[in-house]
């Protein structure tokens, strides 16, 4: 049963945050080919209108947040690059807190220029390399057991390892796809006994990060996305309102299996009855 409270939860909401993959779009499983979903458009004019502040958080790392807002562009989305997060724009900020200055990676350029971008020095894996951290993110085609045993030897050397998502799956247009973020820090993790730090989601710094993008506290926000496994804990976790839709991973029934107090506030079949709602409870 819907939460009778999400209508005043709505009411309430002063910031929303949006999934990508299988809640805006859907691509094919190297991310490439994105295609609206239904409604999509329609949510951010609804947005727009209602000068509701967003943004959105992926936790793909094959772009940067600047390279995903032109791909959204193009596809017919109005987004802009200041509204678009990944997971290393959350690490990004852990990275400069912590005083880190050399950061290994297992990725490509959506985690490297960032970082560059704000003087962390990024490193390839290889052997013997000396650095802060390790970053593992989108590595599909370029992993190696190589690079497996580079993060390896240098979180035995006092790396601190961190994952870009823990997720099994992302959405794609041809169905689930394997991610590589927690293959990768499952080998590491499994060979050195390390802790891995997740920076995407559900982590509660990835909800962190999207609310001072926006100026608002996680309570102040509305968190919509298809996986059972992320938004939907992300928000709970910060205390914002849980918006759970079905046209990626997960279904009606993924979501209403939950525990009663880990279910989505509002279960709904696309966004674009999330723009019905929103516009209803605003007039």
């Amino acid at each position: 049963m819907p939460d009778p409270a999400a209508p005043d939860r709505l009411r309430e909401v002063r910031g929303v945050v949006l999934d990508m993959d299988g809640t805006l779009v859907l691509g094919d499983r190297n991310n490439k080919g994105l295609a609206p979903l239904p409604g999509a458009a329609e949510l951010l004019t609804t947005l727009e209108d209602l000068a509701i502040p967003f943004c959105l958080f992926t936790n793909g790392t094959t772009r940067t947040p600047e390279q995903y807002a032109d791909t959204l562009q193009a596809a017919g989305l109005p987004v802009t690059p200041e509204r678009m997060l990944t997971p290393t724009s959350a690490a990004l900020d852990l990275f400069l807190e912590l005083g880190y200055r050399r950061v290994m990676v297992l990725g490509g350029k959506g985690i490297t220029e960032p970082l560059e971008a704000a003087g962390i020095e990024t490193l390839p894996p290889l052997r013997g390399t000396q650095c802060d951290a390790v970053m593992a993110g989108w590595y599909r085609q370029e992993l190696t057991f190589d690079a497996l045993e580079a993060a390896v030897f240098a979180v035995f050397d006092g790396a601190a390892m961190y994952s870009a998502s823990q997720s099994l799956f992302f959405a794609t247009a041809e169905g689930r796809s394997l991610g590589t973020s927690r293959a990768i820090s499952a080998v590491v993790r499994d060979i050195t006994g390390c802790e891995v730090t997740v920076v995407g989601k559900p982590s509660l710094r990835a909800l962190q990060t999207a609310a001072r993008r926006l100026g608002l506290s996680p309570a102040d926000l509305a968190v919509v996305g298809d996986d059972p496994e992320l938004e939907v804990p992300m928000a709970h976790a910060g205390g914002a309102t849980a918006v759970a839709v079905h046209t990626g991973i997960g279904s009606a029934e993924s979501f209403s299996d939950l525990p009663v107090e880990l279910r989505p506030h509002l279960d709904l079949p696309d966004v674009g009855v999330l723009a019905r709602l929103l516009r209803s409870a605003r007039d």
